[in-house]
């Protein structure tokens, strides 16, 4: 082992670099498949077994169905007392496929494990590949780490796919809900006032979160989408559906919006009469909260592979479930950029970058970047105490 700010011998990170680069073309064969066939959250049967046969055929053990969700996947290698994991991503959006790069995410993450995992007996390391679905819907992170799968993780750590390259940066805080108002139907010109408008309701629902917008706390974002609006032109709409999202910079202030956008839909029910059912959507997603070792690791490690990368500290991006694990554990959760043509996540146009040479090469040094960053914890004395008194204490803490 080297000193406190050491980052390993010379030829532990060849071997690193080099296990990264004999399965490339395995890697970014894997970022293809997933790209050309996108599946959504919870429904990643074939992505996730992509990446288990992939980690199997590099020596991983491999277990499927992890935590309890069909599309989760744990595969580890090594038996040392420090084990590092990297959260694989595999989840598409619906309709525009890859829009926030996840073929990229989940294909690095698969080869930063690959990578790591050849000097793992060297470093006294256990390496933990932890396939995440949901990501983009419930929060599959957050029920692995009820579910226990990150209970002995010293460090997590990933990289996403962007038009640039960034560390530091924090995300939202998100809840999301799915609200049904059910009314009464009649017929819409013989009788009208006979009916209990559910449509009026979701419309009045939606346009006092328009208007609260403007008094909402600085970094408070409130969207959604209506999903039923009713089944006949000519019939009173008895049932409204939709699904809003609530974002605030710290899970304490989301409590604090909710609480006024669900007087948003409780007004509309009390202005029509219709009944409103309001119920939570998957698991609340905490603010993003990056390592600062880890981070200038990661940072040494990219820089060292030419990349420009840039800090984005104070800054709030997005909203992410590892924010989650951020708030249990060492974490980071940096952006590995390419070229998109100005295009931005959760567009039809960033999809179309997702298999360009840019992508590729992100995926390849992402992994290794991300891997250098594990020799780094691995072989500073200091941290990688301070990362194995971490999982003491928290295994006191759930005893």
């Amino acid at each position: 082992m080297t000193g406190e700010h050491g980052s390993g011998s010379g030829d532990v990170r060849q071997a690193v670099a080099a296990a990264v680069r004999s399965w490339g073309d395995r890697l970014l064969a894997l970022s293809h498949s997933l790209h050309d066939e996108p599946e959504t959250a919870l429904a990643e049967h074939r992505s996730a077994a992509k990446t288990a046969d992939l980690l199997e055929a590099a020596g991983f053990a491999v277990a499927r169905g992890a935590g309890g969700l069909d599309t989760a996947l744990v595969a580890t290698r090594g038996s040392g007392d420090l084990v590092l994991a990297f959260c694989a991503e595999y989840d598409a959006l619906p309709g525009i496929g890859h829009a926030c790069g996840h073929n990229v995410n989940g294909a690095a993450s698969v080869g930063a494990a690959v990578g790591l995992a050849a000097v793992a007996d060297r470093l006294g390391l256990t390496v933990k590949l932890i396939g995440t679905p949901a990501e983009e819907d419930i929060g599959g992170k957050v029920l692995l780490l009820e579910a226990g799968v990150f209970d002995d993780v010293a460090a997590a750590m990933m990289v996403h796919a962007a038009p640039y390259d960034s560390v530091g940066s924090s995300s939202l805080a998100i809840g999301a809900w799915d609200i049904t108002y059910r009314g009464a139907p009649a017929h819409a010109a013989v009788a009208p006032w006979e009916g209990v408008n559910a449509l009026d309701a979701m419309t009045l629902a939606h346009t006092a979160v328009g208007l609260l917008r403007q008094q909402l706390p600085p970094g408070s974002v409130v969207h959604g989408i209506v999903t039923e609006g009713g089944q006949a032109v000519n019939v009173i709409p008895a049932r409204t559906r939709a699904r809003y999202e609530v974002r605030a910079p710290t899970l304490e202030q989301l409590d604090q919006v909710r609480q006024r956008v669900r007087a948003c839909f409780q007004a509309g029910a009390l202005a029509t009469g219709a009944e409103l059912e309001l119920g939570v959507h998957g698991r609340d997603f905490a603010d993003l909260r990056q390592d600062p070792f880890l981070t200038e690791a990661y940072v040494r490690a990219a820089r060292g592979l030419g990349r420009t990368v840039e800090s984005r500290q104070g800054e709030t991006l997005a909203s992410t479930d590892m924010g989650n694990v951020s708030r249990e554990l060492p974490t980071i959760h940096p952006t590995i950029g390419y070229e998109t043509g100005g295009a931005k996540q959760h567009t039809p146009e960033f999809t179309g970058y997702g298999k360009s040479p840019g992508a590729d090469r992100a995926v390849l040094d992402g992994a290794t970047a991300l891997a250098l960053a594990g020799v780094e914890a691995a072989t500073s004395e200091g941290q990688r105490r301070r990362l194995l008194d971490g999982v003491a204490e928290r295994a006191r803490g759930r005893a």
